[in-house]
């Protein structure tokens, strides 16, 4: 399952459907292939691809060149990620938040080669451009911003006029770079290597649980060849990789991408508007943090929501109770909440339907997801109460990109089998199901009791009035860390400190409890809608320094 290869095969099988909607553009799937095609050309002509077959190298080590990716959402953001793939070199996401050092870092760090940049970037770039020397390809694309070219660049819709498509390369393997770079909740940026072929079948493909790879690409078929192809909204932005991945999953089920036409921010207006006048069967968001613009738009607006036939949601919570709102302005809508990672791939999803509301904690697990002991050293069964890590068999990411001690620490091998161990935790319910708790790196460690923030601020956004919130430790000289949660409210209640943390007493243990409710207007959240601890953290600490003088 290269995905150049993929890509092109769909191409010549519905090569005049539409393929890419962004704004006034549309494209057909041959113009794009034809774009795609332009571009690999010229970044092989620049002398970009493969340096070094994948059975030469380790798994934390790369033979490709890399290509970054400085974008916001744009057609040219999936046309640069295949083209990258057709001369056989990989893409890397970059952040578009990161500037100066830490910009720089996440481009030497990934050994970028070339680099692809919205033009309102420019200046900054120009500026650090000496700290860059290992770039020689720097490609620019027009936006809004009507800045100049800069110096030494070259303008993308030039770059793809200089030269003829030509197909891919025909030595294009399931063994090329699908690079993932993630910032995590901690730590500085690591890149996540993928066999392609693993990342399709592993995050990439829109089937259920328990779904075989035999049965994954017959379904490819059966859409491409049925004409079941509909079209999809991602949400979130393709600088990560929930957005990219939603997007190609999508795409190689033969849908058309639509792409929103404010990109920096988000409207929540102009996106069901789209979703109205495009007729879109199918969309992608993060969490609360999409869901609630959207349902309040919802709410206001008069709109035919009637095509739209399921929505994905991953990489943060997605309550109970905006389920059941979602599923009230779409009686025939599935909704699919997924939990997954960088590393692992797509490991558990619970669905729902016909205002039948499944939980935002409890999880059917993938055929490949198991839970295995705080040691690492044994899978848990349905029953054990142990809290354990989450962990996925392949196929999943290979390493991290030149680090081998970490490649190690989060791959292990157990009974015989190769695992990937991002960092989450749960334990296992009685009917075998998982129970998620929360990431580990923002576990709280209180009185001597770990406390999962996220188990926390699902409790906390199960209270009526109570909008968002973000849960963290705080240092304490009685309990080492205390629970501080610092939470937004929807304003048609009133909630007090005392009433948000009986309503956690009621449902959690009681240590669990947050010992002080910081009320906020806005809970700050990442592009991608997960939450930021850092922020909470000064939030918090602010709050309380305050208080206490």
């Amino acid at each position: 399952m290269n995905l150049a290869k993929l890509q092109e095969a769909i191409a010549a099988a519905i090569p005049d459907t539409e393929c890419i909607i962004f704004g006034q553009r549309r494209f057909t799937w041959a113009q794009f292939n034809d774009r795609t095609r332009r571009l690999g050309a010229y970044m092989k002509q620049h002398g970009l691809g493969l340096h070094q077959e994948r059975s030469e190298l380790e798994a934390w080590q790369s033979g490709q060149d890399h290509i970054a990716l400085y974008l916001y959402n744009c057609n040219e953001y999936l046309e640069a990620l295949l083209g990258a793939f057709k001369c056989r070199a990989a893409a890397i996401n970059v952040n578009y938040r990161y500037k100066g050092e830490e910009l720089v870092y996440l481009l030497k760090n990934s050994g970028a080669r070339a680099i692809i940049f919205h033009a309102r970037f420019a200046e900054m770039l120009q500026a650090l451009r000496d700290q860059l020397p290992e770039i020689k390809v720097w490609i620019q694309v027009a936006d809004d911003s009507n800045a100049p070219l800069m110096a030494g660049a070259v303008e993308y819709e030039a770059a793809l006029a200089s030269v003829a498509p030509e197909p891919g390369d025909p030595k294009c393997s399931d063994d090329d770079l699908f690079i993932i770079y993630t910032g995590g909740t901690t730590g500085m940026p690591k890149g996540v290597l993928w066999r392609q072929t693993d990342i399709f079948f592993g995050l990439i493909a829109q089937t259920p649980v328990g779904t075989t790879q035999d049965e994954t690409v017959a379904d490819v078929h059966r859409r491409v060849a049925g004409g079941r192809l509909g079209k999809a909204m991602p949400l979130a932005p393709m600088m990560h990789a929930s957005g990219t991945c939603m997007a190609l999953g999508a795409m190689f089920r033969g849908s058309a991408i639509v792409i929103q036409d404010t990109v920096d921010h988000f409207d929540a207006e102009e996106i069901v508007s789209i979703f109205d006048r495009e007729r879109i069967t199918q969309a992608t968001l993060i969490g609360d943090a999409f869901a609630l613009p959207l349902l309040a738009e919802m709410d206001r607006g008069d709109y035919d929501l009637s095509a739209m036939s399921m929505i994905n949601s991953g990489g943060a919570v997605l309550s109970p109770r905006n389920k059941e709102r979602l599923q009230e302005h779409m009686p025939e809508m599935l909704l699919v909440d997924a939990v997954g990672s960088s590393e692992a791939g797509r490991q558990a999803m619970n669905f729902s339907k016909g205002g039948k509301t499944k939980s935002s904690v409890d999880f059917s697990m993938d055929e490949n997801a198991r839970v295995i002991s705080a040691d690492r050293s044994r899978i848990l069964h349905a029953g054990d109460e142990e809290a354990g890590w989450v962990a996925q068999r392949e196929p999943v990411a290979m390493g991290y990109l030149n680090d081998r001690e970490k490649t190690a620490t989060s791959f292990p091998t157990i009974d015989g089998e190769r695992y990937a161990v991002p960092g989450d935790r749960a334990r296992m319910n009685d009917d075998g199901s998982y129970h998620f708790l929360g990431r580990d790196s923002v576990t709280i460690n209180s009185g001597g009791e770990k406390i999962f923030a996220e188990e926390v601020e699902v409790t906390l956004k199960s209270l009526r009035g109570i909008l968002d919130a973000t849960v963290v430790g705080i240092k304490d000289d009685a309990w080492g860390q205390k629970v501080v949660a610092i939470v937004s409210t929807t304003g048609d209640v009133t909630i007090s400190e005392d009433q948000a943390r009986e309503h956690c007493k009621a449902m959690i243990a009681s240590y669990k409890a947050p010992k002080n409710v910081i009320f906020v207007d806005e809970v700050y959240r990442a592009a991608n809608g997960k939450a930021s601890y850092e922020w909470a953290r000064d939030v918090a600490s602010k709050a309380l320094s305050e208080a206490s003088s």
